[in-house]
């Protein structure tokens, strides 16, 4: 009974609802104005909430047992979720601000957004071998930025994370040319070429290898997860034979055909 209730669709609506009502109440509790007008009751429509995840999670450690905590997805729910029953006093207030973390049980309530984040932790080794590539590409332009333009502007290449944190800012495009790029020109013509290689190498290709890599885990994903199309036993054999039962019905028309002409 306990677990029809919990896999009935009418319940994972349900769940779904009191997850972005808990968000949205979240979000107002962030607003003075509202808090003074409306804050002992957004408090309690809180804490509703919560007991309602609180029992949804006991019911299904119930029913599934073992199982549940042999599934990521549901001790995700269980972290997120506990995290918002530990006292918020003392040196804990700071997990106050953690409560909106309950809004990512969305991930576990949409189907497509779990296959997005299996697709993102799918691609976690292959992203791995490009954020090193990234790294060396960092390390090796701040070393060189630092040699050739810490003389010249010292508060953004003076020291090897001063270079760094700018070539960052580069690879952002966050004023990357009027504000380190042509001061430079000033006295080094050519520095326009140095980092026209950085962010080619940087934003253009290795940025764009995270994509790949991404894309093709969410392919891969969205594959695995795609209902498969199955034939019941002795499908192929009785299309083989209508087939065969065509062809010569075909080939009797076909000699009427000549015998009539």
């Amino acid at each position: 009974m306990l677990a029809r209730i919990l896999k009935d669709l009418r319940t994972e609506r349900v769940i779904l609802g009191l997850i972005i009502f808990n968000a949205v109440t979240l979000g107002l509790e962030t607003s003075p104005s509202v808090m003074d007008r409306y804050g002992p009751l957004l408090h309690a429509l809180d804490r509703a909430v919560l007991t309602v995840f609180v029992v949804e999670l006991a019911a299904r450690m119930m029913v599934f047992r073992l199982a549940f905590f042999r599934d990521p997805w549901s001790l995700f729910d269980l972290f997120v979720v506990g995290i918002a029953l530990v006292p918020a006093t003392g040196s804990f207030s700071v997990l106050r601000a953690l409560r909106i973390l309950r809004v990512l049980r969305l991930v576990t309530a949409v189907p497509s957004l779990k296959r997005v984040v299996g697709g993102l932790v799918t691609a976690l080794p292959g992203m791995g071998s490009i954020l090193l590539l990234l790294l060396l590409i960092f390390y090796v332009f701040s070393v060189m930025a630092a040699k050739l333009f810490g003389a010249t502007k010292p508060e953004l290449f003076g020291s090897f994370g001063a270079a760094a944190y700018t070539l960052f800012q580069v690879m952002t495009f966050d004023d990357w040319s009027a504000g380190i790029v042509k001061p430079l020109m000033d006295e080094h013509p050519w520095a326009w070429l140095f980092f026209v290689v950085f962010i080619l190498l940087s934003t253009f290709m290795v940025l764009n290898l995270f994509i790949g890599v991404v894309v093709s885990a969410l392919d891969e994903e969205t594959a695995r997860d795609a209902p498969k199309i199955t034939h019941p036993a002795g499908s192929d054999e009785r299309i083989l034979a209508e087939l065969a039962a065509l062809r010569a019905e075909l080939g009797a028309l076909r000699r009427r055909a000549e015998e009539r002409s």
